[in-house]
C-alpha cells in the first residue's frame, strides 16, 4: 500500500520546500489538537519533542503568520482554517493511517456509522482537495486508500511511525521477570476495546485458547487498555489460562510492562502501522500476529512471526490460530534470538530520527 517500507520516505520538495519563497521555516503548525489516548496522539507528542530538540517550533494556530507549514494529522474539521492556509500559500501535509471500516460490516448504530462515515468523508476530502502531499505510515495504508479512493497526483510518501529507542529498550526495569511463578506471559495493548473492535479480544483469547494445552507451563494473558466489563466475562472459561486486566497505564509504565512479557500479540484488524507492536520490538519482545493490515511489512528479519489470518477479516470472521500457535512455539524455543532480532528490527526502522527526516523533507525540503 504504499511505495517505501524501511526508508523514511521521499522528498516532497518540489511541491512544499519554501526556501525559494524566503519564507521562515521555523514555525510548523499541527492540525488537530489531540489527547488522550491513541497513536495520533501519541505522534503528536513524539513529533513535538523530536522537533522541539532540533529547534524547530510548533503550533496549534493556523492563523499565525509565522507558521511556513501544516500537518494534517489524518483529519479535522477546520476545513475553513485549511482553505485560508491553502490561500497563503502554506504547504500542508496530510498523515494519512487507516480509514473507518468496520461500521459497513457490524450495527453498530446510526450515531456511530454516521461519525465513521463524515470522518472517512473529512479524510478523502483534505486528501483529494487541500494537501499538497500525503504520507501514508505504510504501504499498506496506501495501497488501501488508493483502491477506495483512487490516486492523487501529488508527491506521496510512506514513513513509519517510530519508538524513542533509549526509553523503550530491552535494558530497564521489569514489572516482574518474564513468567512470574514459572509462566509464559502473553501480552497485548491497545488503547480501547469494544465498540467494533471487540474481536480483537476474541481473537487473543482463541490464540490463548489454543496456545495453552502446548505448553508446558501455564499461560497468562495480560491485556493493558480499556476493555469495557462485558468484553472481560467472554475470558470466564479458558482452561490453562489466566487473564490479567492491567487497564489503562500511563505512557511511561509500557516499556517495563514490555519487558516483562515473552509475547507480544498484535491484535488490531487492519492495523495501518500499530505503534504497541513497534515499541515491544524496541522492548526486545517479540511481535506475533495475524496477516492483516500492515503486519507484515512491519515484523521482518526474525523480529517475531506473522501467521495467517485462516479466514476473512474484512467480514470480521474469527481467525484460526492453528499456524499462530506454531509460530508461539517456535519463538519460544528459541527466546533469545528472536528477543535481539526485535530489537535490531526497531533500531534499522523505526528510531525517532528516521520518523523526523521523513516528515521533515515532506514538510520544509530537508531543512
Amino acid at each position: 500500500m504504499d511505495i517505501q517500507t524501511d526508508d523514511t520516505a521521499q522528498s516532497l520538495t518540489p511541491a512544499l520546500s519554501h526556501r525559494e519563497r524566503g519564507k521562515d521555516s521555523s514555525l510548523i503548525a499541527l492540525i488537530p489538537r489531540l489527547d488522550g489516548l491513541g497513536g495520533p496522539t501519541s505522534f503528536n507528542h513524539k513529533l513535538i519533542t523530536g522537533l522541539a530538540a532540533r529547534g524547530i517550533r510548533t503550533t496549534y494556530d493556523l492563523d499565525d503568520p509565522a507558521v511556513s507549514a501544516v500537518l494534517v494529522n489524518g483529519g479535522t474539521r477546520r476545513l475553513d482554517a485549511l482553505w485560508r492556509a491553502r490561500r497563503r500559500g502554506l504547504p500542508i501535509l496530510q498523515r494519512l493511517d487507516g480509514m473507518n471500516w468496520v461500521q459497513r460490516k457490524r450495527w453498530l448504530g446510526m450515531r456511530h456509522f454516521l461519525r465513521a462515515e463524515t470522518n472517512n468523508l473529512l479524510l478523502a476530502v483534505i486528501r483529494r482537495r487541500l494537501a499538497a502531499g500525503i504520507v501514508y505510515q505504510s504501504q499498506f495504508s496506501q495501497a488501501w486508500w488508493e483502491r477506495v479512493y483512487g490516486q492523487v497526483d501529488k508527491p506521496t510518501s510512506v514513513v513509519y511511525n517510530a519508538v524513542d529507542l533509549q526509553a523503550y529498550s530491552p535494558a530497564g526495569p521489569r514489572v516482574a521477570e518474564p513468567g512470574p511463578s514459572g509462566r509464559v506471559r502473553l501480552l497485548m495493548v491497545e488503547g480501547h476495546l469494544g465498540g467494533g473492535n471487540d474481536l480483537a479480544l476474541d481473537n487473543a483469547l482463541g490464540f490463548a485458547r489454543a496456545l495453552a494445552p502446548d505448553l508446558a507451563r501455564p499461560l497468562e494473558l495480560c491485556v493493558v487498555g480499556d476493555v469495557p466489563p462485558a468484553l472481560r466475562d467472554r475470558a470466564r472459561d479458558l482452561p490453562g489460562v489466566t487473564v490479567n486486566w492491567i487497564g489503562v497505564v500511563p505512557r511511561q509504565q509500557i516499556p517495563e510492562i514490555d519487558r516483562s512479557a515473552h509475547l507480544f500479540f498484535a491484535a488490531e484488524l487492519h492495523a495501518p502501522c500499530p505503534n504497541s507492536a513497534i515499541e515491544a520490538m524496541a522492548c526486545g519482545l517479540p511481535v506475533l500476529a495475524y496477516d492483516t493490515g500492515s503486519m507484515a511489512e512491519l515484523v521482518r528479519d526474525g523480529a517475531g512471526q506473522v501467521a495467517p489470518y485462516g479466514s476473512d477479516p474484512w467480514n470480521l470472521e474469527p481467525a484460526q490460530p492453528a499456524p499462530l500457535v506454531r509460530a508461539a512455539l517456535d519463538i519460544l524455543a528459541n527466546l533469545e534470538r528472536y528477543r535481539l532480532a526485535a530489537r535490531a528490527r526497531a533500531e534499522a526502522a523505526f528510531g525517532l530520527d528516521c520518523m523526523l527526516d521523513g516528515y521533515l523533507a515532506a514538510l520544509l525540503g530537508g531543512s
